[in-house]
């Protein structure tokens, strides 16, 4: 099993700017896809943007805000989040799963849902304040 350790949340005023850091026990199979969920209260987990080699996914909600970059060295995902919100506080947790349970065969994304990962963070609280 895969350790995940995420780092970097924090208290920010709307517009201010956080970055995220996870870093993986392991490079193998089960961290080909790895990425970013959050969780607000009261709501449900939403995948927010993942990795898989150079290309990536965003939610609709964070596309031209926030930016999602590996490592692949240091087995490491960052997530650097810009023009925050007060909709972005929320838990933040690093995931990881194998590169099949992110694309298809003809490279599409499948939308991102918890039970496709294996490999969870604990969680950083991200908190926007307007």
């Amino acid at each position: 099993q895969v350790q995940l350790v995420e780092s970097g949340g924090g208290s920010v005023q709307a517009g201010g700017s956080l970055r995220l850091s996870c870093v993986a026990s392991q490079d193998d199979s089960g961290t080909r896809c790895m990425g970013w969920f959050r969780q607000a209260p009261g709501k449900g987990r939403e995948g927010v943007a993942f990795s898989v080699g150079d290309d990536t996914y965003y939610a609709e909600s964070v596309k031209d805000r926030f930016t999602i970059s590996r490592d692949i060295a240091k087995v490491t995902v960052y997530l650097q989040m810009n023009s925050l919100k007060p909709e972005d506080t929320a838990m933040y947790f690093c995931a990881a799963t194998f590169y099949g349970n992110c694309r298809n065969l003809i490279g599409g994304w499948y939308k991102p849902t918890s039970g496709r990962f294996q490999s969870w963070g604990q969680g950083t609280q991200v908190t926007v304040s307007s």
